[in-house]
């Protein structure tokens, strides 16, 4: 089954832990010093949140695909849609070694399609996402210092 995926930018890490901590009634299923993340089944949700990037507030959607399966669904579904799609393939993102593609929606909103393959100890690591990609960032549809890349978001170096 697929589960929704939101990740935020805030401020201050510690401050967002207590306060979502408090609205979910949960804490978080995974925290680090610039990164958490609640894993909720009631919504089913992946809510993350960071202090990479500038700015705060959104930074993308997404969902989260359980197997193989559901990730080609998700696929197929993203190239229906008429946008351009980027394939990441594989990519190690927020503290994740993954599987995912993204797509834009017609107002600049980057979804992410993806599935978790295991736990990594890192955040992530730069690498290009297409061969006229001016530059690179951890999950695929960052910008970096302004310079879009092949998914536009709101801010750098972004990841679930």
């Amino acid at each position: 089954m697929k589960r929704f995926h939101v990740h935020l930018h805030v401020d201050d890490l510690a401050k967002s832990i207590g306060f979502y901590s408090k609205l979910f009634a949960a804490e978080p299923a995974r925290v680090e010093q610039d990164y958490a993340k609640w894993m909720l089944d009631d919504p089913r949700v992946n809510f993350a949140i960071s202090t990479r990037g500038d700015g705060k507030g959104v930074d993308h959607l997404g969902i989260q695909a359980d197997d193989e399966a559901e990730l080609a669904e998700l696929k197929t579904r993203a190239q229906a849609a008429d946008q351009a799609l980027v394939d990441e393939g594989e990519a190690l993102c927020c503290y994740s070694r993954s599987e995912k593609h993204w797509v834009t929606d017609p107002q600049g909103v980057a979804w992410e399609h993806y599935r978790t393959l295991e736990s990594a100890q890192v955040y992530g690591e730069s690498r290009p996402v297409s061969s006229d990609a001016s530059a690179s960032a951890c999950c695929a549809g960052a910008s970096s210092r302004g310079k879009p890349i092949a998914v536009p978001v709101k801010a750098a170096s972004s990841c679930c």
